[in-house]
C-alpha cells in the first residue's frame, strides 16, 4: 500500500513463497539490482549457457541475507527410475518432486531453489526455462505479516506466474493491482478501519 514507507518495500510486489504459523517468506519480484545474471554467474565461477538470460537482472529479493541467492522458477520434474518423481505437500497434495538439492515447492505452481545445482544446470543450458533470481529475501516473524495486513499495509492477490515471467518489470506493480481491479492512483496512503 502507498502508506508503507519502508524503503525496501515501497511499491513492491512480493511473491509469498511460504506462510505458516512460524512466519512468512517471500521474494520481491519488481526491484531489479544493477547485477545481470551473466555477471552473477561469473562471480560464482560459472558460465551462463543461456544467452536469453545474459542480460536478465538479478532482483533485490528483500532486506534479509542479501548475499544469499534464490531462484524462483517454473517446476522442473525429476524422474526416479524412469518414472516421474512425486512428493506429497503438507496439505496431502501430490506434486512433482524437485530435482535440485534445496527446492521448496510453492502452492500455486512454482518452485524456489537455493542450492547451487540449479545454477550449474543453467550453466549447461539446461535447468528451468522461466527463472527469476534474487539476492536476499523478505521475511516476517510469527504473526508479523498478519499484523501488517490488519493495519492495511499490504494488499493481497492470488499469485499469477504471468506477472513474474511475462510482465515487464516496470509494469508488475500495476499488473498485480489490476488483478484486484485497482489502479495505483486510486489508493490512499492513509489506512482506514471500519
Amino acid at each position: 500500500m502507498p502508506g508503507l514507507q519502508d524503503p525496501s518495500f515501497v511499491r513492491s510486489v512480493v511473491y509469498l513463497c511460504e506462510h505458516s504459523e512460524r512466519g512468512a517468506l517471500g521474494l520481491i519480484i519488481n526491484k531489479p539490482s544493477d547485477i545481470k545474471l551473466k555477471g552473477l554467474f561469473e562471480k560464482v565461477d560459472l558460465q551462463l549457457a543461456r544467452p536469453d538470460l545474459d542480460d536478465a537482472p538479478v532482483f533485490q529479493g528483500g532486506p534479509v541475507q542479501i548475499e544469499r541467492g534464490f531462484v524462483l522458477h517454473e517446476p522442473v520434474v525429476g524422474t526416479v527410475q524412469g518414472a516421474p518423481a512425486r512428493a506429497p505437500t503438507a496439505e496431502g497434495e501430490d506434486l512433482p518432486a524437485a530435482v535440485y538439492a534445496s527446492t521448496m515447492t510453492i502452492p500455486g505452481g512454482l518452485e524456489m531453489t537455493t542450492s547451487r545445482d540449479v545454477l550449474e544446470a543453467m550453466a549447461t543450458g539446461a535447468g528451468p526455462r522461466k527463472v527469476l533470481v534474487t539476492l536476499g529475501y523478505s521475511a516476517w516473524e510469527e504473526g508479523q505479516l498478519e499484523s501488517e495486513l490488519a493495519e492495511n499495509s499490504w494488499l493481497t492477490v492470488g499469485a499469477d506466474p504471468a506477472v513474474i515471467f511475462d510482465t515487464p518489470i516496470e509494469q508488475r506493480y500495476d499488473k498485480a493491482l489490476s488483478l484486484l481491479g485497482l489502479e495505483a492512483w486510486k489508493l490512499s496512503p492513509e489506512a482506514g478501519h471500519a
